[in-house]
């Protein structure tokens, strides 16, 4: 079988921040799988080799089955092992067919732009599941990945109900040129549709 590296290619549409190991798999690849938003981050060479990620994991296992032999490249947003299509991928593969090149997170970005230090946050995901709020609300500096069932309002509201008048702050489309990144007190956030969203969470003393 041939080897499957799993290229973390941070937030954005663009390889700004692709590191030089990614940017080398991708030229030394034979396929290279991922959404469409991110096979636009491709050369127009490597587009050549772009394979649509499918819908479901079960079509993921067999695609990849059908290209054992080459050398694949499966694209991951931000980092493979933060929420990401890697933890799927090393249940299913040894570590002898598996190189996993991480990528700067949604959150690290975030983080980063705020200028907050992560070293004492807690990391989690509303991202199809219903996170522990008894937790995230206890904790002083909470990183969260959402999407638009639990997204920033939703999370909010919980606060609300338990009285913690939280700070949240609010990225959207993280590194693009139309990025936004808002601050609002937990009963301020308004109720709409976030966009390609990571929110951080500082709930008070």
């Amino acid at each position: 079988m041939g080897m499957i590296t799993v290229v973390g290619i941070g937030p954005g549409g663009t390889q700004d921040y692709l590191f030089g190991k990614a940017q080398a798999a991708l030229k030394e690849a034979n396929v290279i799988i991922g959404s469409e938003r991110q096979l636009e981050i491709l050369t127009e060479e490597e587009r050549l080799k772009g394979v649509r990620l499918p819908c479901k994991l079960d079509d993921l296992a067999e695609l990849l089955k059908k290209n054992q032999e080459a050398q694949i490249v499966i694209l991951a947003s931000g980092d493979p092992l933060t929420y990401g299509i890697g933890n799927w991928l090393i249940k299913r593969f040894s570590a002898e067919n598996l190189r996993i090149l991480p990528g700067i997170s949604s959150l690290q970005y975030l983080f980063n732009r705020l200028k907050i230090p992560m070293e004492d946050c807690f990391i989690t995901s509303s991202h199809g599941k219903k996170p522990d709020f008894s937790l995230i609300f206890k904790l002083p500096k909470v990183g969260l990945v959402t999407d638009k069932k639990m997204g920033p309002y939703q999370l909010a509201q919980e606060a609300v109900k338990r009285g913690h008048e939280a700070t949240f702050y609010i990225g959207e489309k993280l590194s693009y040129s139309d990025e936004k990144i808002r601050c609002y007190k937990a009963s301020e956030v308004p109720d709409e549709d976030y966009l390609m969203n990571a929110v951080v969470i500082i709930n008070e003393g």
